[in-house]
């Protein structure tokens, strides 16, 4: 960065693989620390759109002192800011965390449930596998497929029986999530 605050452009330069331009930019963001007081006290902004990057970038950024006002953001009355701290609080990984997310389960909103399972799968806590089953027979696919993956991230082999039954699912991405999930909780078990 220069002294006008400006990123030097040799420091993000695009290099044409995407996932490579990815974590480059979040490697960036997670020298942002100082900037983290700033982007907290923005979560409670009058304008949604200040209050959606602000969650946006304290996910980036990646600094546990997020944790806590991001969990307080989960209340904001728009459901974009809701979805983007879900989000955030997985790219967190802090199990403070986890049942504030586990309470997003049951959120009205397919958004909310699908971001509250992707998250829970990264954080990694055992205590979301029993929340989450009953999402593998959520009416929106995404949301199920999001859940299967999350399970076979938690890696408890009791998700194994009932990502079995979407095996059959008729929509591809679920079944493909279920299969992958089934393979990795299997081998965990043999691992052990």
């Amino acid at each position: 960065m220069d002294g006008s605050g400006h990123v030097q452009k040799d420091i993000l330069r695009q290099t044409g693989d995407i996932q490579k331009d990815r974590e480059q930019i979040l490697a960036y963001m997670k020298t942002r620390r100082d900037d983290v007081p700033g982007y907290i006290r923005l979560l409670k902004h009058a304008y949604q759109l200040y209050r959606r990057k602000a969650a946006t970038r304290l996910g980036e950024i990646g600094d546990k002192r997020a944790v806590i006002p991001l969990i307080k953001a989960l209340d904001d009355k728009a459901l974009e800011v809701q979805y983007v701290t879900v989000k955030s609080l997985g790219m967190l990984r802090d199990k403070r965390a986890v049942e504030p997310l586990i309470r997003c389960l049951t959120s009205e909103e397919k958004w909310l449930r699908r971001g509250a399972a992707h998250s829970l799968g990264q954080i990694g806590d055992l205590r979301a596998v029993d929340p989450l089953i009953p999402l593998l027979k959520d009416a929106y696919h995404d949301v199920c497929a999001h859940t299967a993956w999350a399970l076979g991230q938690l890696g408890d082999p009791k998700a194994i029986e009932p990502l079995t039954a979407l095996l059959e699912d008729e929509r591809e991405d679920v079944k493909k999530a279920a299969e992958e999930a089934i393979e990795k909780l299997k081998k965990k078990k043999d691992d052990e």
